[in-house]
């Protein structure tokens, strides 16, 4: 059930919202549906939605439709780990994933979610990522999902590339790819391009703002992906799209803010 979707402007939708907030930030809660059913998580680290199993509840599912057993998955921008947590489970023992995740307040509830699961097969990179190996300025906004690289940034982060991680033999090929890095996702893919050529991952992209948006596309398509379809997503609040190699039924809208899903070329 998409708990999440249920409208905090609604009467039902305060009421069943009422007793969450009695719950202890550091209390470890077990997750109550969905591929995680029976994992933990820690009540505090992020939306009650990632316990409830109906955090970002459609594209958790088509997520999940897509990553499979053995596979070897990317979350960049990993935020605390649902997105983590959900890809180990999926790729089961065989598989690997690789997270990447710069801030020091969600890293730590990242590797807590990790130990707490006993995950043994993802490896996290404390860096965010980009376009070429350095360090960057990294804004820390209050809400721990927002934080972003920019120019004034006050927390000072490491950088990584995708193509020098993968040339230096640190990262496995990806089949699969989640990319939501709060503005910064054309730096990410330039900083892949060999990578994507090479391999075409399926490729999970938020894009935040329409000249992003724009820059994405644009790239993606040099790089062999082209429009499939797009689709509204309420419980999300965002708009998202599909990319394969098949010709276009409708082209991407232009605004941002959207989530994109990429099949591969």
């Amino acid at each position: 059930m998409n708990f999440s979707g249920i409208s905090r402007q609604s009467l039902i939708g305060q009421l069943l919202r009422l007793p969450l907030a009695l719950i202890p930030p550091s209390a470890r809660v077990p997750i109550l549906q969905g591929a995680l059913r029976g994992r933990w998580w820690i009540a505090g680290s992020s939306n009650h939605g990632c316990w409830l199993g109906s955090y970002e509840f459609d594209k958790q599912q088509h997520l999940s439709a897509h990553v499979q057993r053995g596979m070897v998955v990317y979350d960049i921008g990993a935020h605390v780990g649902f997105y983590t947590l959900l890809a180990a489970q999926l790729v089961g023992p065989g598989g690997r994933v690789f997270s990447f995740e710069p801030l020091p307040r969600n890293l730590t509830y990242l590797r807590q979610h990790i130990d707490l699961n006993h995950f043994s097969n993802v490896t996290v990179f404390e860096a965010a990522v980009g376009q070429a190996a350095g360090v960057g300025q990294f804004s820390v906004h209050a809400a721990s999902t927002m934080g972003a690289l920019t120019a004034d940034g006050t927390l000072t982060v490491p950088i990584v590339s995708l193509d020098e991680l993968s040339a230096q033999g640190r990262i496995l090929q990806p089949q699969i790819l989640k990319i939501d890095v709060e503005g910064a996702e054309a730096d990410v893919l330039r900083g892949a391009q060999t990578l994507l050529r090479t391999h075409h991952p399926t490729i999970f992209l938020a894009t935040h703002g329409a000249e992003v948006h724009r820059q994405c596309l644009t790239l993606l398509r040099e790089y062999g992906y082209t429009v499939d379809r797009w689709m509204t997503a309420r419980s999300m609040r965002r708009t998202r799209c599909s990319l394969t190699t098949r010709e276009p039924r409708r082209h991407a809208p232009a605004l941002g803010g959207v989530h994109i899903v990429l099949m591969r070329a």
